[in-house]
């Protein structure tokens, strides 16, 4: 059983029936997650000594990640933290030898540009093509498959020679990126609870934002101090490292509870899974009398595939511990997969595109996007205009810009992480115990304003040459915009959707990265005929604006949920039922 967690007898209110998938009070991302007292009765929910109800429910099994031991857990969450870093630090760290492939080989900085472009639309659809395959055949190989498309595109950046060099290799490069922007959320749902995902998600956009801020940092460094063609080859050589810890030492965290009874038969705790086990054991009783069973089989209809699975799986209790070659396999089949699983692949693709239709999924996307959006905005305008006159600064001096991004955007993810956990609960606690998905969304407010007078502040002291603190400053708040917007859009989602999370976050990638992509077009033409001043004025109203929606979903957003609901039922019965 995990750490600090133990068996609470509470009694089985109808409040409960709430996380319940099949029961009619049923809403996505309202779960009743607060016990208010221990109570005698006929229970199996399984909460925190603070009384916080673990969702999902774990099994007894030693193999299931939620049971994994800190240590374990702990180590699996460095390597994905270090994958979503050194990723995000690759895909932005180009920027870095611009100059001097325009110095030495004439490329031109419009083919950079259009190279930047290529990596946006490798990641997010790179992104979309894995998420059906993470599904199948396990989280890992998609880690290793990434990271390997990302050694290949390392080589050709570190020989980049003519324009097509630096064009199609941010292609591979933006492909390695892909696991980073759905898998790694999948794979830290699979270990750590709901309660704790705002904590869990600080870490893994602080990974993000210090890629992206100390990749060009870095970069700088090494072109200064080494040469331009050593940032691809280090990042050859730390893409081999990672390979080698991806197959040895990365455990595989797919694990199929629905297979254990007693926990979650169709994907529900607790009380679904005593009714179910109830209503079982009323059927044995029926047919050892001979009586007539055909309404009892109605009634059971659409849950006779999990039953089914509760008549030949246990609590798991008794379950052996999996080999260290089984724990660390590159592969692992789904337990409903179909031979080699290609017609489900194709099929759960197709099913993939569904997700544009959930207005959550669009919000979180755009909040997200805007934030590549800007990254391309302010890091243009350091390149081109603070090298020459009356800036003059070095490739280190540039580089050390992103700084005041990074300090901003780590308290922008603990702020919007760590104090949004302890804000879910506290709300829940004063709502009868009940938490609702836009809870995080009140952590949006704040950024909507300090992120544009941030871009404003940059924008104004660049042109004004005032001194380096406002300017400086200005790059903070727009840090503290990045951080907390990542954190909340990603945890609003996987709030909202928990059953959808790699799929979910495969549509935010889609729909970000295609926002960042067509900035990155518009961003040289429209600084050259506006200006920083008033292109970033536009841009600070666009910000306020996207980040200010999270006021209506506050609102209305348990309403969407609602509509959706018949969506959300229909896209997980479909994907987790599909045969070939």
């Amino acid at each position: 059983m995990s750490d600090g967690v133990k068996l609470e007898n509470v009694k089985s209110d109808a409040i409960f029936s709430i996380n319940s998938k099949s029961n009619d009070d049923f809403i996505p991302g309202t779960i009743n997650i607060y016990s208010f007292s221990a109570q005698e009765g006929d229970t199996d929910l399984q909460v925190t000594d603070d009384h916080i109800i673990l969702l999902p429910q774990p099994t007894q099994s030693v193999n299931d990640p939620l049971n994994w031991t800190k240590s374990k857990k702990l180590w699996n969450f460095f390597v994905l933290a270090f994958i979503t870093g050194f990723t995000a630090a690759t895909s932005n760290d180009a920027g870095s030898i611009q100059d001097s492939l325009n110095e030495i080989y004439g490329i031109s900085y419009d083919a950079m540009n259009t190279g930047a472009g290529v990596l946006f639309i490798a990641i997010g659809w790179a992104t979309f093509l894995f998420t059906p395959f993470a599904s199948l055949y396990g989280r890992k190989i998609t880690y290793f498959i990434c990271i390997f498309l990302g050694l290949g595109g390392a080589v050709w950046f570190s020989q980049c020679r003519t324009t097509s060099d630096s064009i199609w290799s941010q292609l591979f490069v933006g492909a390695s990126e892909a696991c980073a922007e759905a898998h790694v959320q999948q794979s830290l749902t699979d270990m750590y609870f709901q309660h704790q995902l705002g904590s869990v998600l600080t870490v893994y956009i602080t990974a993000t934002s210090v890629g992206t801020y100390l990749g060009p940092l870095i970069g700088g460094f090494i072109v200064q101090y080494v040469g331009f063609r050593w940032v691809g080859w280090i990042a050859v050589f730390i893409s081999a490292a990672l390979l080698i810890v991806i197959v040895f030492a990365m455990h595989e965290t797919y694990f199929d509870r629905r297979l254990y009874h007693g926990v979650i038969l169709t994907g529900l705790p607790g009380t679904e899974a005593r009714n179910e086990k109830k209503v079982l054991e009323k059927k044995t009783i029926v047919d050892s009398k001979n009586s007539d069973s055909n309404s009892v089989n109605s009634n059971l209809s659409k849950h006779d595939n999990d039953l089914e699975l509760a008549r030949t799986a246990n609590n798991g209790a008794s379950e052996p511990k999996n080999s260290y070659w089984k724990s660390v396999a590159m592969i692992t089949p789904s337990t409903n997969m179909i031979g080699t699983g290609f017609k489900q692949y194709c099929k759960r693709l197709i099913l993939l595109f569904r997700v544009f239709l959930f207005p959550p999924c669009i919000f979180s996307g755009l909040v997200w996007g805007m934030q590549d959006a800007l990254l391309t905005f302010y890091l243009t305008v350091e390149d081109d205009q603070y090298y020459d006159p009356p800036y003059n600064y070095s490739n280190t001096g540039v580089a050390l810009m992103n700084v005041p991004c990074l300090i901003g955007s780590i308290i922008g993810c603990i702020y919007a992480g760590v104090v949004s956990d302890w804000f879910t609960i506290w709300m829940a606690k004063r709502n009868n115990g009940i938490q609702e998905a836009e809870f995080r969304l009140y952590f949006l407010i704040i950024p909507a304003v300090l992120c544009p007078v941030g871009l404003i502040l940059f924008a104004v002291g660049t042109d004004q040459q005032w001194h380096w603190f406002p300017t400086y400053f200005g790059l903070g708040l727009v840090g503290l915009g990045f951080g907390s917007s990542g954190d909340v859009a990603m945890g609003y989602l996987m709030d909202a959707y928990p059953e959808m999370v790699i799929e979910m976050m495969a549509g935010v990638s889609v729909i970000n990265n295609m926002f960042g992509c067509i900035f990155t077009f518009a961003c040289s033409p429209w600084l050259n005929a506006m200006g920083n001043t008033k292109t970033f004025i536009i841009l600070a109203v666009i910000t306020c604006v996207i980040m200010g929606s999270s006021i209506p979903f506050i609102y209305f957003g348990k309403r969407i949920r609602l509509w959706t609901k018949p969506w959300y039922l229909d896209f997980c019965e479909r994907r987790d039922r599909m045969e070939g």
